[in-house]
């Protein structure tokens, strides 16, 4: 399991409270959603599994096996390269074309030999189909290819776990199921995705697990919305990771 919390409490910096008990569980190849209205804690949920904040009230709080009640500082800037986020805003650096976002990330995260840099940055361009876009700056793409580069860099180091907060916020409807589907397909490489959204409908549209945020809780509500089959990618001719989006029976295998 990439991610194990049980009755755990989620505070923010300032030590409020904003979560109490929560019960969640991410495995390999799941795509997860959070879903709540604005300030139920969504976000704090996502910053508590990139190590921006810290657990130390939880009878399990586990990611990537790590128990994060013991965690040492010294060891989140490796933890974190098994993990790819992705923003609402994209957070992409204005002044460095796509090439070079991508490049500055894998310079940053160990990468050295140059065949190896182009040869990577090559292959993700290609999964997420800006291979043509390499020298454009990001004032020169439009907020879905934006956040096509977004994913793109998400999935340089090849991470177990995708954290995606409001990627399609700022999109129109026909964008944002572009950037599901991308997000969907990677998830059949065995990489988990977890994504807060206020898109409702995108959950039927494409099925996951669903979680909900209110009064300080989370409740998995996947039934709710596990109104379709999962979705598959049409004329796919290569083997699909299939996962069955129901609520879990035993949360505790």
């Amino acid at each position: 399991m990439l991610i194990d919390y049980q009755k755990a409490n989620i505070y923010q910096k300032d030590g409020i409270l904003v979560l109490k008990d929560v019960d969640f569980h991410v495995d390999e190849g799941e795509f997860i959603y959070i879903i709540g209205r604005v300030g139920a804690g969504k976000s704090t949920l996502l910053k508590t599994l990139y190590f921006e904040l810290d657990v130390d009230e939880a009878l399990n709080a586990f990611v990537l096996n790590h128990d994060l009640r013991k965690l040492k500082r010294k060891y989140i800037p490796a933890l974190r390269r098994q993990i790819g986020i992705i923003f609402q805003d994209f957070q992409l650096l204005g002044d460095r074309t796509v090439y070079d976002n991508l490049k500055f990330v894998l310079k940053a995260t160990g990468w050295k030999d140059k065949s190896e840099i182009d040869e990577r940055i090559a292959d993700v361009l290609e999964d997420v189909e800006m291979q043509d876009y390499a020298d454009r700056f990001p004032y020169e793409l439009s907020g879905g290819e934006q956040q096509r580069i977004a994913i793109a860099r998400a999935i340089l180091n090849k991470p177990k776990i995708i954290i995606a907060d409001e990627p399609t916020g700022n999109l129109d409807p026909e964008t944002a199921a572009n950037i599901l589907q991308i997000l969907r397909q990677v998830t059949q490489t065995g990489t988990a995705v977890v994504m807060t959204t206020h898109n409702i409908p995108l959950l039927t549209q494409y099925p996951g697990i669903v979680y909900r945020c209110a009064d300080q809780r989370l409740e998995e509500i996947t039934n709710d919305y596990n109104k379709i089959a999962l979705y598959q990618e049409e004329n796919s001719s290569d083997e699909v990771r299939t996962v069955e989006y129901t609520a879990r029976q035993d949360l505790s295998m």
